[in-house]
């Protein structure tokens, strides 16, 4: 093989561009410029973060399986319950039931910010042509990127902990929601809504009383997948020193600990199944007949 002519084919190495470096002087600068607004944030997201923790934790564990059970009854089936409630009492049973309730309070904490900052995104995407344009590529930086790079910066601005979890969680898991309540509301029917407007409904009744409510299954189903999103961070997140099952599979790869890693692993399948099942559950209980 002609070696001259296999690296010929390389890319001219006098051409480089320092793109990487330019983020990163941008992220040093947005410390030395911003900290202290960093650091506001980071306290109140981290009291928001322990008061969820406290709360999950003050519930005794039977009182969760019975709400588990019945909120399965009420939106699937007894049976749909039953398996919820069985499948909580397993991982109880492997002794994480303290660090499910850790993992399941970044999950909520990231899924509810998530909510406040992505419905809103993608109704004014639906709104405006132009900002949807400019926000695509944005979301599929977002969801192509991988989900280490996230907890770079997350680091550097926030330290260790359940605050950089959250933050890059939050990035990583969000982009569903926006989607999806952008695609939702440019689908309900135009002339439903030109009849909202005939009959004198201002652009907030439209929204609130027409679009939302039609377009309210589909945006279950964006938050379905950004929860499914955000608990498949819980293993990355674990390697910033967040508590829970991500790090007892972080421990268990580290250790070659087979059957802790087995047990981690299921507790989190299970609580993905659990979620998933009930999120759908409560998109077709909630869904407006046509």
């Amino acid at each position: 093989m002609n070696i001259k002519g296999v690296m010929s084919q390389e890319f001219p190495s006098s051409i480089r561009s320092n793109l990487g470096q330019y983020v990163e002087n941008f992220t040093y600068w947005s410390i030395d410029t911003f900290g202290p607004v960093f650091d506001i944030i980071s306290k109140l997201s981290l009291s928001v973060l322990l008061f969820i923790e406290k709360v999950l934790l003050f519930m005794p564990w039977w009182l969760v399986m019975i709400l588990i059970l019945a909120l399965g009854w009420r939106v699937l089936n007894f049976k749909a319950g039953l398996f919820f409630a069985a499948s909580l009492f397993l991982i109880g049973s492997f002794g994480y039931w303290t660090l499910m309730m850790y993992t399941l309070s970044i999950v909520i904490a990231s899924v509810f910010i998530s909510l406040i900052l992505g419905i809103p995104i993608g109704i004014i995407m639906a709104y405006n042509n132009t900002f949807e344009t400019i926000m695509q590529p944005i979301l599929d930086t977002m969801q192509t990127m991988p989900s280490f790079v996230y907890l770079i910066p997350a680091m550097m601005l926030f330290g260790m902990g359940m605050v950089p979890a959250v933050f890059a969680t939050t990035i990583y898991s969000i982009p569903p929601v926006i989607r999806l309540t952008d695609l939702a509301i440019r689908k309900v029917s135009k002339e439903m809504v030109e009849a909202a407007v005939s009959f004198g409904a201002s652009s907030w009744c439209v929204l609130t009383k027409v679009q939302l409510p039609q377009a309210l299954p589909t945006i279950m189903a964006g938050i379905n997948q950004t929860t499914m999103m955000a608990l498949s961070m819980v293993v990355i997140a674990s390697m910033i020193g967040v508590k829970g099952l991500g790090m007892e599979v972080l421990i268990s790869i580290n250790r070659m600990d087979i059957a802790r890693g087995f047990e981690a692993g299921l507790g989190i399948v299970v609580l993905a199944i659990i979620i998933d099942r009930l999120s759908q559950g409560v998109a077709e209980y909630f869904k407006v007949p046509e």
